[in-house]
């Protein structure tokens, strides 16, 4: 059925009609971009910012593939499932890793250069739960930098892909049998294509990125409101497993106070030989697992965490001082740079680091074909959720997974193309609830609601707090609106009540999972329940409310 809920916002003032549409531009995106443009024809870029202005090009440590010797998928396959923590779909995982290397040689030849030792081999580095050395990376530590650039260039010197930047996407149109058949979004000064307008098309991919601006303080850049998977929900997609949030465990720590996008301290730096220790110098991790400072990224984020709590202090160290300046400057250069320009010297100092809210391994549910439930509408990459991550991403599998299941979709879509099942779509007469938006500072409040009672540890005190405060937040938007005093219309409102959407959605599922698996930590229930819990959560939207409704999956 067609979608029940979407953004307030002015009716469209203009139209366009492409083939496929595809919304965002990091790894996933452009490779869906790209290969669809092989497979259908006429592709439109919608993205927020510029073209790489997206979360891929500040992915430091690199792409996991099994392109060593000695490696397999299988071995992959399996770090992937451990990591995951017993709810990773084994299907998609296996998918992704014999899939994977050749995905990764495609995008080398379609421009991306890898590190490789003088012999020509691409050069491999270890992460957190990886027992091989299969990260391969760019530039020492501007792996995504890298990716982005060579993808760019590709969709830039195609003329058969049209580029949209600076627009918001806001809804999703579909037909009168529920198909999707283009988007509304806002242009921010694009000449004829300025303000509120549509964008028809056969089919949709999501490549919206994550939704780390939900929480104080994160790796992501400011575009990830999480976009995408509020679309998907107002259209009536199911979404999963949003509970599963990783906070990566290195992330430089500013002080008390900082907030917004944080300078990442890559996994590879781990993976090269730097030790996590505290104040007085000790090795905490050593012990509490077999790969010690290299465990998956939950038991390191809780490794520091219980420290932090043990030891009164604000943040742990991590310690690459016996690297020397010469492996600094030639290996991590870009963390180098960052940590310098914030009054620390790596090479003879001591990294005061932190867990910041980092990737989001739930979103919109879709199958191994990047189909989600609502027909026309597919999604990759961070706003999608495969499968493959379960309860917590093994480091570098993220820009691998953008990368198999975009050229997935592309698949799909030809084949639906040579089948006739790509008609052009009539959107159907406007039936859909308005949805009352949020003063812009509403998006502060979301983040210290949210940072505050489901950050890295949780409990169904601080959830039941961080709930009512998201409640309160609604129902002044809708005392706004009764007294005709809404909140104006424009970007910075219609990314508060994606982030309010999400969020409360995110808490529901959070409070819901009465156990500690993976990234969700319960400080009230401590333990992993596989009789119980091994299962997913799926969140629609009350089509007569429009509130998040979560249940677990029946077995």
């Amino acid at each position: 059925m067609p979608a029940t809920h979407r953004l307030t916002a002015p009716a469209p003032g203009w139209t366009a009609t492409t083939d496929v549409i595809v919304v965002g531009s990091g790894v996933a995106g452009l490779t869906a971009a790209l290969r669809a443009r092989a497979a259908v024809g006429r592709v439109m870029v919608v993205t927020k910012a510029m073209l790489d202005d997206g979360s891929t090009r500040w992915a430091q440590g690199g792409i996991a593939a099994a392109l060593g010797e000695g490696d397999t998928p299988e071995q992959h396959l399996a770090d992937t499932l451990v990591a995951g923590a017993g709810v990773c779909d084994e299907d998609a995982v296996r998918v992704l890793v014999t899939e994977g290397p050749d995905a990764v040689r495609r995008l080398i030849a379609t421009g991306a250069a890898f590190d490789t030792a003088v012999d020509g081999e691409i050069l491999l580095t270890r992460e957190g739960g990886h027992h091989r050395r299969r990260i391969a990376h760019a530039g020492g530590d501007a792996t995504g930098a890298e990716i982005s650039r060579a993808l760019v260039a590709a969709v830039r010197s195609d003329p058969a892909i049209e580029v949209v930047e600076h627009a918001l996407v806001l809804d999703l149109l579909t037909d009168a049998d529920g198909h999707a058949a283009g988007i509304t979004l806002h242009v921010m000064g694009e000449g004829q294509r300025d303000g509120v307008g549509a964008i028809l098309a056969r089919a949709v991919v999501l490549a919206t990125g994550g939704m780390g601006q939900v929480f104080s303080a994160t790796t992501n850049p400011a575009v990830s409101t999480g976009d995408g998977v509020a679309l998907a929900l107002r259209a009536g997609a199911e979404v999963a497993d949003l509970e599963f949030v990783q906070f990566h465990p290195t992330v430089l720590w500013l002080g008390p106070d900082a907030h917004g996008q944080q300078p990442l301290v890559s996994e590879a730096v781990r993976g090269e030989g730097a030790h996590l220790v505290d104040a007085d110098g000790v090795r905490f991790m050593v012990g509490q697992h077999e790969l010690a400072e290299l465990a998956p990224r939950d038991i390191v984020a809780k490794g520091i965490m219980r420290r932090m709590r043990e030891t009164g202090a604000a943040h742990m160290y991590l310690d690459g001082r016996h690297f020397g300046a010469e492996m600094w400057e030639q290996r991590f250069p870009t963390i180098l740079a960052s940590c310098r320009s914030h009054g620390i010297d790596p090479v003879t100092e001591l990294i005061p680091v932190a867990p910041a809210a980092h990737h989001a391994s739930g979103g919109v549910r879709t199958d191994l074909r990047g189909r989600t439930t609502v027909p026309g509408l597919y999604a990759c990459g961070e706003v999608a959720c495969t499968g493959v991550h379960g309860a917590n991403r093994l480091a570098s599998n993220s820009l691998l997974e953008g990368l198999v299941f975009a050229e997935r979709i592309t698949a799909d879509l030809a084949a639906r193309q040579a089948a006739g099942d790509l008609p052009e779509r009539t959107p159907a007469a406007s039936g859909t609830r308005a949805v009352p938006l949020p003063a812009p500072e509403a998006r502060a409040e979301v983040q210290r609601l949210m940072t505050a009672g489901a950050g890295v540890l949780r409990s169904a005190a601080s959830m039941r707090a961080a709930a009512d405060g998201l409640a309160a937040l609604a129902a002044q938007a809708r005392d706004h609106l009764a007294e005709e005093k809404p909140a104006d219309p424009r970007v910075e409102t219609w990314e508060a009540a994606n982030l309010h959407l999400v969020a409360t959605a995110l808490v529901g599922a959070a409070a819901l999972r009465e156990e500690t698996r993976g990234c969700h930590w319960r400080e009230d229930f401590p333990d992993r329940d596989d009789l119980r819990w091994r299962r997913h959560l799926t969140t629609t939207l009350d089509a007569a409310t429009g509130a998040p409704v979560t249940a677990l999956e029946e077995q």
